[in-house]
């Protein structure tokens, strides 16, 4: 059953190794909280799925991620995250590159439980000529078109942040765009969403059903972590804080930035 958990019980699910899935979309609505709990704990050679933004960079900087699995990583007002850039320059990370529909169709099947889902995206591409793990696949009907077989993407854990989620695990967007958080928590076999307000599910009832991303049946903890999308976006609640983020951006330039920004960042949390 679901129980709303505070940020020590939280950094003990993870474990070294983890495939790691996070919601968000570039520098919009990522569940920086519960990235935070994910630095904190230490945790080394995990796999990142994402629709990148600064998770990604965050968990490059720390030496946490092993190989990032995404569409892009970008800052939004910033194009390219520094951070990842740079660990990928130094080939301190690697990197599974696709296009955002081959991302969304690898989730979307192990979201089902299915080996792969067959798309057109990707043909003819470096995404799918380079990587040996995308394979390509002959359509059994007249027209014999060779398709994408894109694998599924399954994660061991989901990382979602909303704006109101209730103490069941029932979750709830209600900006302009939910991206695509409800694959990555189906395609996890736990997930965990962060809220601005953990509220009655009477509440939740009362917004439009549309508003409701996640069901109870698909969360498995829920942290309450008011701002936690900060520095990032979480429209309608607040813009992205660009101060914030540039002084993110700008740590990238030497170890010694980076450590002050890494301790203002996790605070009494960080990992000795």
């Amino acid at each position: 059953m679901t129980r709303v958990r505070s940020g020590a019980e939280i950094r003990a699910l993870f474990r070294d190794g983890m495939t790691v899935g996070i919601g968000g979309w570039g520098s919009r609505r990522k569940p920086m909280a519960l990235v935070r709990e994910l630095a904190r704990s230490g945790v080394r050679d995990l796999t990142v799925v994402s629709f990148g933004g600064p998770d990604v960079g965050i968990l490059c900087a720390t030496g946490q991620a092993a190989r990032v699995v995404h569409g892009f990583v970008s800052l939004d007002s910033i194009p390219i995250d520094p951070h990842f850039a740079a660990a990928r320059r130094a080939g301190a990370v690697a990197t599974t590159e696709m296009d955002e529909a081959m991302l969304v169709a690898g989730l979307r099947a192990a979201s089902r439980r299915l080996p792969f889902e067959v798309l057109r995206n990707g043909i003819g591409s470096d995404a799918v000529t380079r990587n040996p793990d995308i394979r390509t696949i002959v359509s059994p009907y007249d027209d014999a078109e060779t398709l994408v077989a894109m694998p599924a993407i399954p994660l061991d854990v989901a990382l979602v942040h909303v704006e109101q989620a209730d103490a069941a695990g029932n979750g709830q967007c209600l900006g302009p765009d939910a991206f695509f958080d409800e694959l990555i928590a189906r395609a996890a076999a736990v997930t965990v969403v962060s809220a601005e307000r953990v509220v009655s599910t009477e509440e939740l009832a009362a917004q439009h059903p549309s508003t409701l991303i996640l069901n109870r049946s698909e969360t498995d903890h829920v942290l309450a972590a008011p701002g936690g999308a900060g520095f990032t976006a979480m429209l309608p609640e607040y813009p992205r804080d660009e101060a914030a983020q540039r002084r993110y951006a700008d740590a990238a330039a030497s170890p010694e930035a980076w450590d002050a920004f890494l301790a203002d960042l996790l605070g009494e949390g960080a990992p000795a």
